[in-house]
């Protein structure tokens, strides 16, 4: 799909704005870049933005992206509630700075995760007291309540998929009804972004399915939707015969116990592939789960020897792990774009994926770029996976039609560009965070004329040119422009107040 304008979207160009670099807060509430896709998504948008002219600045919580090409970044701290290695942490007294601080202590107590819904309140505070800095504010899928309103700036706003999908493949995976319950109250977080998605006016997104999924499961109009495809680092990720290929080697990025991930179908796979193969084994990038339904599978299946998960490896280690592989395999039953796909193709190593989601705009059909098996299937991976084990021919075809789909189609470069043009697009309408204001709650007070207003956090430079917020003394009043009634329901709405619960899912 085109990356630019919408069909039958009127712009009215800003006389001069076609071509001036634009100003950019680039927020995500999550950062980390080896975990999970929005922190890669983060770390390369903004460095080829930057390539483009244009001035980034990300805005982010812990864990704080990696950014590359001098790309600034401005350090809005939560409580870390669910660092390692002591997650689910209470903190201590003076840690506490304002309410924001107390809603999200009080959210985890519940069972809820608040990380959505508290950085965007911070990140409102941020934005406003810095009013007239920004051209633009792209939101990194935080779909929080403080994103609605004026900002100051236009909103533009990335939802990768939306994380309803994760919420019913967890419930279908949830044995009881207390881990149900749970499940259900982890995820109460869903109900706000689903209500702060249906106001947004600009949403980009990076696959068609992905684009589906948001008008079905988010209720947004679909001329509210672009999708820009994003891709690899194609100058990293690149074929290097001088890494020697290792027989019977099979990597995979993966979750140990995320249903949505596939790795269990994997790890059956793998099982079934031994017997024909046993020289097959499987490099799983990702953190290895003690317990659940990975770890027992791999004890039931006797694969303790032939089963490795790694993490913390430098870019260079990855890479050279996934060259190093005979096949590639993205066994996930769903997912809204994958860049482990296109990353495994951009270095010339075959692929078995699924056709789970977005998989298949990005691996392309099969037996010409990869080859492709239904989601949950074990059997049909095996077989994939045994064909290329058994035709290095197939593997060698394979190999470089798909580096070539991704040169053609999925680099950063043609993302960032793409990206570009929805934001003047967003600048040219002029529009804030919602096309059609909900204004204040029945009966809520405005601030009378002259008013004081509410203490905002300083921002303070660091080394390198970051900034991170000054503490803030405690402030009672809420954002006087929040829509209070929404934040009612959210805090309100506790189905469940059950303290069995998780961190969020790398």
């Amino acid at each position: 799909m085109d990356a630019g304008p919408r069909a039958g979207a009127v712009v009215r160009p800003v006389p001069g704005a076609e071509d001036r670099p634009l100003r950019i807060a680039l927020l995500t509430y999550k950062g980390n870049p080896f975990c999970g896709g929005q922190g890669v998504y983060v770390r390369h948008l903004s460095r080829e933005l930057a390539r483009l002219g244009h001035s980034v600045e990300v805005i982010g919580a812990q864990p704080y992206p990696v950014l590359d090409g001098g790309v600034p970044l401005t350090e809005l701290p939560s409580l870390d509630l669910y660092r390692q290695p002591d997650p689910f942490r209470t903190p201590r007294r003076e840690e506490f700075r304002d309410w924001v601080d107390a809603l999200e202590v009080a959210t985890m107590w519940t069972g809820g995760f608040p990380e959505p819904l508290t950085f965007s309140l911070r990140a409102r505070r941020h934005l406003l007291a810095r009013q007239g800095e920004f051209d633009v504010v792209h939101d990194n899928q935080t779909l929080g309540y403080g994103l609605l309103g004026d900002l100051g700036a236009p909103l533009v706003t990335t939802i990768h998929h939306p994380i309803t999908v994760d919420r019913e493949l967890e419930l279908k995976a949830a044995t009881g009804a207390g881990r149900r319950a749970s499940v259900r109250r982890w995820y109460a977080f869903t109900r706000m972004q689903k209500r702060v998605a249906r106001r947004l006016p600009s949403v980009l997104t990076v696959s068609g399915s992905s684009r589906q999924e948001i008008v079905e499961h988010l209720g947004v109009p679909d001329e509210r939707i672009t999708v820009v495809h994003i891709g690899a680092d194609t100058d990293l990720w690149s074929p290097d015969p001088a890494v020697p290929e290792v027989p019977g080697r099979i990597v995979t990025t993966s979750s140990a116990d995320v249903p949505l991930k596939g790795l269990i179908h994997l790890v059956e796979a793998l099982a079934k592939l031994r017997t024909e193969h046993p020289a097959a084994h499987l490099v799983v990038v990702g953190k290895r789960a003690e317990d659940g339904p990975v770890a027992r599978a791999i004890e039931r299946y006797g694969l303790g020897g032939a089963v490795r998960f790694v993490k913390g490896v430098t870019d260079a280690e990855l890479v050279d792990l996934v060259r190093s592989a005979q096949v590639a395999c993205v066994p996930s039953l769903y997912e809204g774009f994958s860049l482990p796909a296109a990353e495994a193709m951009a270095t010339g190593t075959p692929l078995v994926a699924t056709t789970g989601g977005a998989i298949p705009e990005v691996a392309g059909p099969d037996g010409e770029t990869c080859l492709a098996v239904p989601p949950g299937d074990a059997g049909a991976l095996a077989a994939a996976l045994g064909r290329l084990l058994d035709d290095p021919a197939l593997r060698t075809r394979l190999g470089a039609a798909g580096r070539a789909r991704v040169l053609d189609r999925f680099t950063w470069a043609r993302a960032a560009r793409g990206t570009a043009e929805l934001y003047r697009e967003a600048v040219a309408r002029g529009t804030g965070a919602r096309p059609v204001p909900a204004g204040p709650a029945a009966g809520a007070a405005r601030p009378a004329p002259g008013a004081p207003a509410a203490t905002r956090p300083v921002a303070e430079p660091l080394a390198g040119g970051a900034a991170r917020l000054a503490p803030e003394p405690l402030a009672g009043a809420p954002l006087d422009v929040l829509d209070r009634e929404l934040l009612d329901r959210e805090l309100l709405d506790r189905d469940v107040l059950h303290r069995e619960s998780r961190p969020p899912s790398c």
